[in-house]
């Protein structure tokens, strides 16, 4: 047995069967934000959630995933979770009662308010998926997510957990898996610590209804392309003043639809300064 190197913190207590060490390669912290997935495949997480920075914050205890297998609390011989649509139609539906029994496990040891734990269910009729979502999530204890498959999930099932439908943009999934672990992967970048240097997130695209400005480094000549003479001055205010003029021009060009939000959060005309 591997000798931990250091102590992560306390630990969250929870039964358990077996006897848990104190100290482990991938601690369960108290308090750690916490995401539940129910799905059909639970052996595609944490994929890439288990690598680069969002893996080492996992394994540091900064925050935790838990699979909840849905085909467990199938009906019958073959473990079926779903059926016919009702009124006929093409594909199958997840059953409500095959999805509630899922969930009740995921609600084990989580708060029933919906504010401080949301049940977000993965769909292409929710609503986007943005920044500022991202960030309320992650000032939640945690959220459990519901990767959909076949044509849906009963619409009854949703109205009873009050179940918030997302979506990460007008296109269709063969499951709810990828945008899981991209909602995840936005949410948990958030959370103090993960990234090390929080400064980041605040300068980053859609930070404040802007698309980022754009970034160099060296060599200062590449292909005859040069670095822009401002970044290179060393004067901070003009470099800071270049960045918002480039992050506003590529967010009116690229993105009306956020120029528009920035503007009027910022008292601006969005038909002004139509050359920046």
């Amino acid at each position: 047995m591997k000798t931990p190197t250091k102590s992560h913190g306390r630990l969250s207590i929870s039964a358990s069967p077996r006897p848990r060490a104190l100290m482990s390669d991938r601690p369960e912290l108290q308090g750690a934000w916490t995401a539940k997935v129910i799905t059909l495949f639970p052996q595609a997480f944490p994929g890439v959630l288990g690598a680069s920075l969002t893996g080492k914050a996992l394994d540091d205890g900064l925050w935790r995933i838990e699979t909840i297998d849905l085909r467990p609390f199938g009906d019958g011989k073959h473990r079926n979770v779903d059926d016919t649509p009702a009124g006929g139609g093409a594909g199958m539906v997840l059953r409500a009662d095959v999805m509630a029994r899922a969930i009740a496990q995921a609600a084990e040891g989580t708060p029933d308010d919906r504010d401080a734990w949301p049940i977000l269910y993965l769909s292409p009729r929710g609503k986007p998926f943005t920044q500022a979502t991202a960030r309320r999530l992650s000032q939640c204890q945690g959220v459990t997510l519901i990767c959909g498959r076949f044509e849906g999930l009963d619409q009854r099932v949703i109205d009873h957990f009050a179940i918030e439908e997302v979506s990460l943009g007008d296109f269709v999934l063969t499951g709810g898996e990828i945008a899981a672990q991209a909602l995840i992967d936005a949410t948990v970048r958030l959370i103090p610590r993960v990234l090390g240097n929080q400064a980041s997130t605040e300068e980053e695209s859609f930070s404040d209804d802007l698309l980022e400005h754009p970034h160099y480094t060296r060599p200062a000549t590449w292909a005859g392309h040069d670095i822009p003479g401002v970044l290179l001055s060393g004067n901070h205010g003009e470099i800071a003043r270049w960045r918002r003029e480039m992050a506003e021009r590529l967010t009116k060009e690229r993105r009306p639809d956020l120029w528009r939000a920035y503007c009027a959060a910022h008292g601006k005309d969005p038909e002004e300064d139509a050359e920046l």
